[in-house]
């Protein structure tokens, strides 16, 4: 059975490397460290973002395991813990950002890791193991999925200037035309950056500051989106979006009339690292999820699908280098060095949601 799979994974993988834009160094071997999964079965309930992994894998996945994937789709931090704290809340695993990951452990919604199930941890970059203990010390509840930065994504064919501070988004020529990100923290936080704060402020006069500077700006903006802002900017509908550096990527693949910027005053660094909820009932294939998804050749062929960066080093070494020596995909170190990773801001974020509430309101 284990070799029938082996075979068939392998074809598969060779027609959808054949099919892709770009190619990944996979080598002969199915999995980086041979085929290690037994029968486990039963269900397993997943939430993660839209679009934020390559579905095939989930199959391949189902098909070593005999474990039946629930893919459930979010589109925000927030959306995900209204998910999460529902009565009927039945998930396995999840997906979160740094900052939720941190309100998660305070409030006792996660399970530690058993890291005797997930031997492809090894292949995390160190660097990246480093700075997720800024959230998650010691990583005993979380691991690295996908990381990356928040910037502004433009169309240089609509853009006649040079683009490197937030305040472009506040310029007039370019009403109607501007996307902002749906998401209280990532909007209020390049706001706060603009202004010259932190983008984990717990001043109140600062947070007004960022309120009322966007609801000047609620007259100039095309609306607060999500997953939508990329078909609308690779179709060239708008001139400037503020955006992760994935999505960014992925619109300049399709339209490289669009580049993307970090302005200058800092942005935010994000990860998304796989947890499992206290009251995961699969807690064997939740482990083996994560194992399977950070295996070298698995991770590589993840991040090629959906353009954002992998924390994987062994599945950085298999990258076409389209990947690895694109800046937006793999930012310098003078990119990183003026960005910072969000944190939980405990019952303080109830400021920012209220600034939020008036801010959309407009």
């Amino acid at each position: 059975m284990k070799k029938w799979i082996c075979i068939a994974l392998t074809v598969v993988m060779i027609l959808s490397f054949a099919a892709c834009k770009k190619t990944i160094k996979v080598d002969e071997d199915t999995f980086a460290d041979g085929d290690q999964y037994e029968y486990i079965g039963g269900e397993l309930n997943v939430l993660n973002w839209g679009e934020y992994i390559d579905p095939d894998l989930l199959t391949l996945f189902e098909q070593e395991t005999g474990v039946k994937v629930n893919y459930i789709e979010m589109t925000s931090n927030e959306e995900m813990l209204m998910k999460l704290r529902s009565a009927d809340s039945s998930y396995d695993i999840c997906v979160p950002s740094d900052y939720i990951i941190e309100q998660m452990i305070r409030e006792d919604m996660l399970q530690p890791l058993d890291m005797s199930k997930i031997p492809n941890a090894k292949n995390i970059d160190p660097k990246m193991i480093e700075i997720t203990n800024g959230f998650d010390p010691g990583n005993k509840y979380s691991l690295p999925y996908m990381w990356g930065t928040v910037g502004i994504l433009y169309n240089t064919t609509m853009v006649d200037e040079p683009v490197d501070s937030w305040g472009i988004l506040w310029n007039e020529k370019y009403k109607g035309s501007i996307w902002m990100y749906d998401s209280p923290r990532d909007t209020i936080g390049v706001t706060l950056k603009y202004l010259g704060y932190d983008m984990n402020t717990r001043n109140e006069d600062e947070v007004a500051a960022a309120r009322d500077k966007l609801i000047e700006q609620a007259p100039l903006i095309k609306g607060f989106g999500t997953d939508e802002m990329r078909q609308s900017m690779i179709e060239g509908n708008e001139a400037l979006a503020v955006i992760y550096s994935g999505d960014a990527f992925l619109c300049i693949d399709e339209n490289p009339e669009l580049t993307y910027i970090v302005p200058k005053e800092g942005s935010n660094v994000w990860f998304d690292n796989m947890v499992i909820m206290k009251n995961a009932k699969n807690v064997e294939a939740a482990h083996a999820l994560i194992n399977f998804l950070n295996d070298g050749a698995i991770a590589a062929r993840n991040t090629e699908y959906i353009y954002y960066s992998t924390p994987n080093k062994a599945a950085m070494e298999r990258l076409d280098p389209y990947f690895t020596e694109n800046e937006i995909y793999n930012p310098p170190q003078e990119v990183l060095d003026r960005c910072e990773l969000f944190h939980d801001l405990g019952d303080f974020v109830e400021i920012y949601n209220a600034a939020w509430n008036k801010i959309t309101s407009k």
